[in-house]
């Protein structure tokens, strides 16, 4: 990753007054402070606060980062996946991904036996007369960095986690973390989309107001 230089004005004569803030050219939204714990490390973070808060941050990491040099900020895990809980049925690009899911051809994400079990409900539920209802199934939110080309089914470290649809498309259930996500890969960096990540950026300023 390839890093452009953006000098913001500080906001206190601290450790990192008057430094350059670093940006990852593949993640702009995503800045990089000279870390005072870890020796050539960079704390990577979304908010614009300088000096940075640590506890906010993503993690740590040389630059550029990669899986080998990160460590990983337990509570801005934590905070992401209480943002997607609260907010991922609401995403545009989701809600897309859901009607076009209920198209023809869509697709159904999720385990045979999930599938079985919904064809059996939805096939009971429909019979008695008119036409059957949709099959429903689980559509995925992954991650922006390495997307999967249409139809195909992101890579388990690329999928954040995924949600139930029904067969008309609706969002009908609530996020549910895929538990084999992870922050950095080596297709890049955490990647949300406009609405997530302004979401998730919203949820940290709040975080930092009230630890201030």
């Amino acid at each position: 990753m390839i890093l452009s230089r953006v000098l913001i004005k500080p906001t206190c004569r601290r450790l990192f007054s008057h430094r350059p803030i670093s940006t990852l050219s593949s993640n702009p939204y995503i800045k990089a402070f000279p870390s005072s714990v870890f020796e050539g490390g960079h704390l990577l973070t979304y908010l614009e606060t300088n000096p940075p808060t640590p506890s906010l941050a993503i993690g740590v990491a040389q630059l550029p980062p990669t899986p080998q040099s990160f460590i990983e900020n337990p509570r801005f895990t934590t905070i992401l996946y209480e943002v997607l809980r609260q907010h991922a049925a609401q995403d545009p690009t989701l809600q897309a991904q859901a009607q076009a899911f209920a198209g023809p051809g869509g697709v159904i994400f999720g385990s045979p036996q999930q599938r079985t079990q919904r064809t059996a409900r939805k096939t009971t539920a429909g019979s008695g007369g008119g036409s059957q209802a949709g099959v429903g199934g689980h559509v995925h939110l992954s991650d922006l960095r390495n997307p999967p080309d249409f139809g195909r089914i992101a890579f388990p470290e690329d999928i954040l986690g995924s949600i139930e649809v029904d067969g008309h498309g609706n969002i009908i259930g609530e996020f549910e973390p895929s538990g084999t996500y992870r922050i950095i890969t080596n297709e890049g960096i955490l990647g949300l989309t406009d609405f997530l990540r302004t979401k998730l950026v919203e949820r940290l300023a709040e975080e930092e107001k009230m630890d201030r």
